[in-house]
Protein backbone atom coordinates (compact mmCIF):
# COMPACT_ATOMS: atom_id res chain seq x y z
CA UNK A 1 0.00 0.00 0.00
CA UNK A 2 2.07 2.81 -1.01
CA UNK A 3 2.22 6.31 1.83
CA UNK A 4 3.80 9.73 1.04
CA UNK A 5 5.85 11.01 3.43
CA UNK A 6 3.71 13.04 5.15
CA UNK A 7 1.25 10.29 5.58
CA UNK A 8 3.71 7.98 6.93
CA UNK A 9 4.67 10.56 9.02
CA UNK A 10 1.28 10.93 10.50
CA UNK A 11 1.05 7.51 10.62
CA UNK A 12 4.08 6.51 13.01
CA UNK A 13 3.25 9.63 15.34
CA UNK A 14 0.07 8.17 15.58
CA UNK A 15 0.99 4.61 16.38
CA UNK A 16 3.53 6.15 19.38
CA UNK A 17 0.67 7.40 20.77
CA UNK A 18 -0.32 7.45 24.49
CA UNK A 19 -2.99 10.06 24.36
CA UNK A 20 -4.88 9.13 21.17
CA UNK A 21 -8.43 7.14 20.96
CA UNK A 22 -7.08 3.33 20.68
CA UNK A 23 -9.11 2.89 17.66
CA UNK A 24 -7.19 5.23 15.70
CA UNK A 25 -3.73 3.87 17.23
CA UNK A 26 -4.60 0.64 16.41
CA UNK A 27 -5.62 1.55 12.81
CA UNK A 28 -2.19 3.53 12.72
CA UNK A 29 -0.46 0.63 13.57
CA UNK A 30 -2.18 -1.55 10.58
CA UNK A 31 -1.62 0.26 8.23
CA UNK A 32 2.04 1.52 9.23
CA UNK A 33 2.22 -2.95 8.31
CA UNK A 34 0.23 -2.64 5.46
CA UNK A 35 2.68 -0.61 3.85
CA UNK A 36 5.68 -2.41 4.44
CA UNK A 37 3.76 -5.53 2.37
CA UNK A 38 2.70 -7.94 5.39
CA UNK A 39 -0.31 -9.71 4.79
CA UNK A 40 -2.90 -8.80 6.72
CA UNK A 41 -3.58 -12.26 8.27
CA UNK A 42 -0.08 -11.45 9.68
CA UNK A 43 -1.08 -7.77 10.58
CA UNK A 44 -4.38 -8.85 12.15
CA UNK A 45 -1.78 -11.08 15.01
CA UNK A 46 0.08 -8.37 15.27
CA UNK A 47 -2.12 -5.72 16.45
CA UNK A 48 -5.22 -8.02 17.98
CA UNK A 49 -7.86 -7.63 15.33
CA UNK A 50 -9.41 -9.79 12.53
CA UNK A 51 -7.83 -9.96 8.68
CA UNK A 52 -11.53 -8.52 7.81
CA UNK A 53 -11.30 -5.01 9.91
CA UNK A 54 -7.76 -4.63 8.53
CA UNK A 55 -8.88 -4.75 4.57
CA UNK A 56 -11.75 -2.67 5.86
CA UNK A 57 -9.06 0.06 7.26
CA UNK A 58 -6.98 -0.77 4.18
CA UNK A 59 -9.63 0.01 1.74
CA UNK A 60 -11.33 3.12 3.72
CA UNK A 61 -7.21 4.54 3.59
CA UNK A 62 -7.41 4.56 -0.06
CA UNK A 63 -10.45 5.90 -0.47
CA UNK A 64 -10.41 8.73 2.19
CA UNK A 65 -7.14 9.10 3.30
CA UNK A 66 -6.50 10.02 6.72
CA UNK A 67 -9.22 11.65 7.21
CA UNK A 68 -11.15 8.24 7.74
CA UNK A 69 -8.59 6.51 10.11
CA UNK A 70 -10.09 4.98 12.90
CA UNK A 71 -13.72 6.56 12.40
CA UNK A 72 -16.44 4.38 13.22
CA UNK A 73 -18.83 3.69 10.69
CA UNK A 74 -22.65 4.66 11.12
CA UNK A 75 -24.94 2.19 12.14
CA UNK A 76 -21.98 0.13 14.16
CA UNK A 77 -22.14 0.27 17.77
CA UNK A 78 -24.74 -0.95 20.46
CA UNK A 79 -28.14 0.61 19.46
CA UNK A 80 -30.01 2.56 22.51
CA UNK A 81 -32.91 0.85 23.92
CA UNK A 82 -34.49 3.97 25.51
CA UNK A 83 -36.38 6.10 22.91
CA UNK A 84 -35.11 9.86 22.55
CA UNK A 85 -38.57 10.84 23.64
CA UNK A 86 -38.46 9.03 27.16
CA UNK A 87 -35.34 10.45 27.67
CA UNK A 88 -36.78 13.89 26.89
CA UNK A 89 -39.93 12.72 29.42
CA UNK A 90 -37.72 11.81 32.14
CA UNK A 91 -35.62 15.32 31.29
CA UNK A 92 -38.59 16.92 31.77
CA UNK A 93 -39.66 15.24 34.78
CA UNK A 94 -36.91 15.82 36.68
CA UNK A 95 -36.86 19.45 35.72
CA UNK A 96 -40.69 20.17 36.15
CA UNK A 97 -42.01 17.82 38.16
CA UNK A 98 -41.63 16.06 41.68
CA UNK A 99 -42.94 12.54 43.33
CA UNK A 100 -46.00 11.96 45.43
CA UNK A 101 -45.42 13.10 48.62
CA UNK A 102 -41.54 13.97 48.14
CA UNK A 103 -39.06 16.77 47.28
CA UNK A 104 -37.12 15.41 44.33
CA UNK A 105 -36.75 12.43 42.80
CA UNK A 106 -33.93 9.54 43.20
CA UNK A 107 -33.01 7.29 40.73
CA UNK A 108 -35.47 4.24 41.83
CA UNK A 109 -38.38 6.73 41.86
CA UNK A 110 -37.72 8.02 38.71
CA UNK A 111 -37.18 4.21 37.33
CA UNK A 112 -40.59 3.30 38.65
CA UNK A 113 -42.40 6.20 37.30
CA UNK A 114 -40.68 5.76 33.92
CA UNK A 115 -40.54 2.38 33.52
CA UNK A 116 -36.76 2.18 32.91
CA UNK A 117 -33.90 0.67 35.03
CA UNK A 118 -31.94 3.01 37.72
CA UNK A 119 -28.84 2.64 36.14
CA UNK A 120 -30.87 4.21 32.92
CA UNK A 121 -31.95 7.06 34.65
CA UNK A 122 -28.49 7.55 36.42
CA UNK A 123 -26.80 7.80 32.76
CA UNK A 124 -29.32 10.06 31.57
CA UNK A 125 -28.75 12.26 34.13
CA UNK A 126 -25.03 11.93 34.12
CA UNK A 127 -25.60 12.97 30.28
CA UNK A 128 -27.98 15.71 30.92
CA UNK A 129 -25.75 17.40 33.91
CA UNK A 130 -29.14 16.99 36.22
CA UNK A 131 -28.33 16.81 39.92
CA UNK A 132 -31.45 16.23 41.69
CA UNK A 133 -30.18 14.99 44.88
CA UNK A 134 -28.28 18.08 45.06
CA UNK A 135 -29.09 21.96 46.21
CA UNK A 136 -27.28 24.53 46.36
CA UNK A 137 -28.03 27.44 49.47
CA UNK A 138 -27.91 31.25 48.80
CA UNK A 139 -29.03 34.45 50.21
CA UNK A 140 -29.32 37.74 47.95
CA UNK A 141 -28.49 40.63 50.48
CA UNK A 142 -31.43 43.29 51.06
CA UNK A 143 -29.24 45.59 52.21
CA UNK A 144 -29.97 48.84 50.96
CA UNK A 145 -26.64 50.03 51.06
CA UNK A 146 -25.32 46.85 49.23
CA UNK A 147 -23.45 48.35 46.66
CA UNK A 148 -21.76 51.19 48.54
CA UNK A 149 -20.40 48.50 51.25
CA UNK A 150 -19.14 45.99 48.90
CA UNK A 151 -17.51 48.37 46.72
CA UNK A 152 -15.99 49.74 50.00
CA UNK A 153 -14.92 46.15 51.28
CA UNK A 154 -14.11 45.00 47.54
CA UNK A 155 -11.60 48.40 47.07
CA UNK A 156 -9.98 47.17 50.25
CA UNK A 157 -9.20 43.83 48.98
CA UNK A 158 -7.96 44.63 45.89
CA UNK A 159 -6.43 48.07 46.15
CA UNK A 160 -5.44 48.28 49.71
CA UNK A 161 -4.33 51.53 51.58
CA UNK A 162 -0.84 52.48 52.05
CA UNK A 163 0.83 52.41 55.45
CA UNK A 164 -2.32 50.39 56.86
CA UNK A 165 -3.19 46.74 57.82
CA UNK A 166 -6.48 45.70 56.40
CA UNK A 167 -8.04 43.05 59.20
CA UNK A 168 -11.36 40.55 58.61
CA UNK A 169 -12.18 40.61 61.99
CA UNK A 170 -15.49 38.36 63.20
CA UNK A 171 -16.82 35.91 66.34
CA UNK A 172 -16.92 32.49 65.58
CA UNK A 173 -19.33 32.50 69.18
CA UNK A 174 -20.76 29.20 70.98
CA UNK A 175 -17.94 26.92 70.00
CA UNK A 176 -18.73 23.11 72.08
CA UNK A 177 -16.16 21.63 73.64
CA UNK A 178 -17.55 18.11 73.22
CA UNK A 179 -16.11 14.65 74.38
CA UNK A 180 -17.31 11.29 73.22
CA UNK A 181 -19.11 8.83 74.98
CA UNK A 182 -16.64 6.37 74.43
CA UNK A 183 -13.11 5.92 73.15
CA UNK A 184 -12.35 6.78 69.56
CA UNK A 185 -10.37 3.60 67.17
CA UNK A 186 -7.43 5.27 65.68
CA UNK A 187 -6.93 4.77 62.31
CA UNK A 188 -5.38 1.53 60.46
CA UNK A 189 -5.08 -0.37 57.28
CA UNK A 190 -8.42 -0.67 55.46
CA UNK A 191 -10.46 1.02 58.24
CA UNK A 192 -10.74 4.95 59.07
CA UNK A 193 -11.10 6.23 62.52
CA UNK A 194 -13.72 5.73 64.34
CA UNK A 195 -15.57 8.02 67.02
CA UNK A 196 -19.28 7.76 68.48
CA UNK A 197 -21.93 9.66 67.07
CA UNK A 198 -22.94 10.99 70.77
CA UNK A 199 -20.96 13.22 72.68
CA UNK A 200 -21.02 15.08 75.87
CA UNK A 201 -20.96 18.71 76.14
CA UNK A 202 -18.92 20.69 78.62
CA UNK A 203 -19.06 24.35 77.75
CA UNK A 204 -18.82 26.99 75.10
CA UNK A 205 -16.55 29.58 74.08
CA UNK A 206 -16.01 32.55 71.51
CA UNK A 207 -13.56 33.09 69.61
CA UNK A 208 -12.53 36.96 68.19
CA UNK A 209 -10.33 36.64 64.89
CA UNK A 210 -9.43 39.22 62.60
CA UNK A 211 -7.65 38.08 59.62
CA UNK A 212 -4.70 39.77 58.12
CA UNK A 213 -5.39 40.08 54.48
CA UNK A 214 -1.71 40.77 53.32
CA UNK A 215 0.06 37.87 54.69
CA UNK A 216 -3.01 35.41 56.41
CA UNK A 217 -1.75 36.01 59.72
CA UNK A 218 -4.24 35.81 62.57
CA UNK A 219 -4.47 37.80 65.52
CA UNK A 220 -7.12 36.01 67.78
CA UNK A 221 -8.06 35.29 71.45
CA UNK A 222 -11.20 33.51 73.14
CA UNK A 223 -13.04 34.67 75.50
CA UNK A 224 -16.19 33.59 77.44
CA UNK A 225 -18.94 35.65 75.76
CA UNK A 226 -19.81 37.70 72.60
CA UNK A 227 -20.57 41.30 73.79
CA UNK A 228 -19.52 44.99 73.56
CA UNK A 229 -17.25 44.44 76.70
CA UNK A 230 -15.00 41.84 75.21
CA UNK A 231 -15.24 43.11 71.19
CA UNK A 232 -13.90 45.74 73.11
CA UNK A 233 -10.94 44.20 74.71
CA UNK A 234 -10.24 42.08 71.30
CA UNK A 235 -9.66 45.81 69.52
CA UNK A 236 -7.09 46.46 72.72
CA UNK A 237 -5.53 43.24 71.62
CA UNK A 238 -5.27 44.34 68.14
CA UNK A 239 -4.16 47.74 69.06
CA UNK A 240 -1.16 46.46 70.71
CA UNK A 241 -0.31 43.87 68.37
CA UNK A 242 -0.46 46.00 65.02
CA UNK A 243 2.67 48.48 64.43
CA UNK A 244 2.60 51.79 65.80
CA UNK A 245 2.46 54.21 62.40
CA UNK A 246 0.03 51.73 60.61
CA UNK A 247 -3.66 52.54 59.92
CA UNK A 248 -6.50 49.74 60.52
CA UNK A 249 -8.98 48.72 58.60
CA UNK A 250 -11.31 46.40 60.28
CA UNK A 251 -14.29 44.84 57.95
CA UNK A 252 -16.58 42.79 59.92
CA UNK A 253 -20.44 42.19 59.92
CA UNK A 254 -23.47 44.67 60.82
CA UNK A 255 -23.64 42.93 64.81
CA UNK A 256 -24.85 45.47 67.41
CA UNK A 257 -21.91 44.66 69.41
CA UNK A 258 -19.73 46.35 66.84
CA UNK A 259 -21.97 49.39 67.07
CA UNK A 260 -22.74 49.90 70.74
CA UNK A 261 -21.93 53.48 72.25
CA UNK A 262 -18.97 52.32 74.37
CA UNK A 263 -17.08 50.77 71.19
CA UNK A 264 -17.73 54.29 69.70
CA UNK A 265 -16.36 56.05 72.14
CA UNK A 266 -13.45 53.74 72.29
CA UNK A 267 -12.82 54.47 68.99
CA UNK A 268 -13.30 58.34 68.45
CA UNK A 269 -9.95 58.17 70.90
CA UNK A 270 -8.01 56.12 68.47
CA UNK A 271 -8.87 57.24 65.21
CA UNK A 272 -6.16 55.00 63.34
CA UNK A 273 -9.07 52.41 63.61
CA UNK A 274 -11.65 52.29 60.63
CA UNK A 275 -14.64 50.07 60.46
CA UNK A 276 -15.85 48.66 57.22
CA UNK A 277 -19.13 46.83 57.31
CA UNK A 278 -20.35 44.12 54.98
CA UNK A 279 -23.63 44.10 53.64
CA UNK A 280 -26.21 42.22 55.28
CA UNK A 281 -26.45 38.30 54.39
CA UNK A 282 -23.35 38.63 52.82
CA UNK A 283 -20.80 36.67 55.09
CA UNK A 284 -18.88 35.65 52.25
CA UNK A 285 -17.37 38.78 51.80
CA UNK A 286 -15.56 38.57 54.85
CA UNK A 287 -12.72 36.44 54.29
CA UNK A 288 -12.42 35.69 58.20
CA UNK A 289 -15.19 33.37 57.71
CA UNK A 290 -12.97 30.80 55.42
CA UNK A 291 -10.41 30.95 57.76
CA UNK A 292 -12.65 29.72 60.48
CA UNK A 293 -14.13 26.81 58.15
CA UNK A 294 -10.38 25.76 57.99
CA UNK A 295 -10.22 25.43 61.97
CA UNK A 296 -13.61 23.88 61.78
CA UNK A 297 -12.82 21.64 59.60
CA UNK A 298 -8.60 20.39 60.72
CA UNK A 299 -8.80 21.10 64.75
CA UNK A 300 -12.63 21.39 66.05
CA UNK A 301 -14.94 19.35 64.52
CA UNK A 302 -12.70 15.91 64.81
CA UNK A 303 -11.35 16.90 68.13
CA UNK A 304 -12.29 15.44 71.81
CA UNK A 305 -12.59 18.25 74.48
CA UNK A 306 -12.87 17.38 78.15
CA UNK A 307 -13.46 20.70 78.91
CA UNK A 308 -13.47 24.31 77.48
CA UNK A 309 -9.61 24.92 78.47
CA UNK A 310 -8.64 21.88 76.43
CA UNK A 311 -10.75 23.21 73.28
CA UNK A 312 -9.09 26.68 73.86
CA UNK A 313 -5.74 24.89 73.58
CA UNK A 314 -6.48 23.14 70.96
CA UNK A 315 -7.36 26.80 69.16
CA UNK A 316 -4.29 28.40 70.11
CA UNK A 317 -2.66 25.58 68.84
CA UNK A 318 -4.29 25.80 65.50
CA UNK A 319 -3.66 29.52 65.65
CA UNK A 320 0.24 29.37 66.32
CA UNK A 321 0.68 26.71 63.85
CA UNK A 322 -1.00 29.37 61.41
CA UNK A 323 1.09 32.23 62.09
CA UNK A 324 4.27 29.87 61.84
CA UNK A 325 3.35 29.58 57.82
CA UNK A 326 0.65 31.80 57.37
CA UNK A 327 -0.81 31.87 53.85
CA UNK A 328 -2.75 34.60 52.78
CA UNK A 329 -6.44 34.17 51.15
CA UNK A 330 -6.37 36.02 47.98
CA UNK A 331 -9.46 37.78 46.79
CA UNK A 332 -9.99 38.10 43.07
CA UNK A 333 -13.34 38.90 42.46
CA UNK A 334 -13.83 42.41 41.35
CA UNK A 335 -17.13 44.94 42.36
CA UNK A 336 -18.44 44.81 39.03
CA UNK A 337 -18.16 40.94 38.22
CA UNK A 338 -20.16 40.60 41.52
CA UNK A 339 -23.47 43.23 40.73
CA UNK A 340 -23.46 41.46 37.31
CA UNK A 341 -24.21 37.95 39.51
CA UNK A 342 -26.27 39.84 42.12
CA UNK A 343 -28.58 40.95 38.88
CA UNK A 344 -29.15 38.07 37.46
CA UNK A 345 -30.29 36.60 40.71
CA UNK A 346 -32.42 38.83 41.34
CA UNK A 347 -33.57 38.92 37.58
CA UNK A 348 -34.28 35.13 37.69
CA UNK A 349 -36.22 35.22 41.42
CA UNK A 350 -38.46 38.16 40.19
CA UNK A 351 -39.38 36.36 36.52
CA UNK A 352 -40.17 32.93 39.12
CA UNK A 353 -41.97 35.34 41.91
CA UNK A 354 -44.00 36.61 38.82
Amino acid sequence: MPLSDGQRDVLETLARSTSSAHREVVAARALRLAAEGVANTAIGEQVGVSPSTVAAWRGRFVVEGLAGLGAVRPGRGRKPTISDERVAEIARATLQDTPPGETHWSCRSMAKAKGVSPASVQRIWSALDLKPHQVVTFTLSGDPRFEEKLVDVVGLYLDPPERAMVLCMDEKSQIQALDRTQPSLPMKKGRAGTMTHDCKRNGTTTLFAALDVATGAVIGGCLPRRRHQEFGKFLRTINRQVPKGLAVHLILDNCATHKHPQVAKWLAKHPRFHLHFTPTSSSWLNLVERWFRNLTDKAIRRGVFASVPDLISAIEAYLDANNDDPTPLVWTATAQSIFDKVRRGRRTLEAIAS
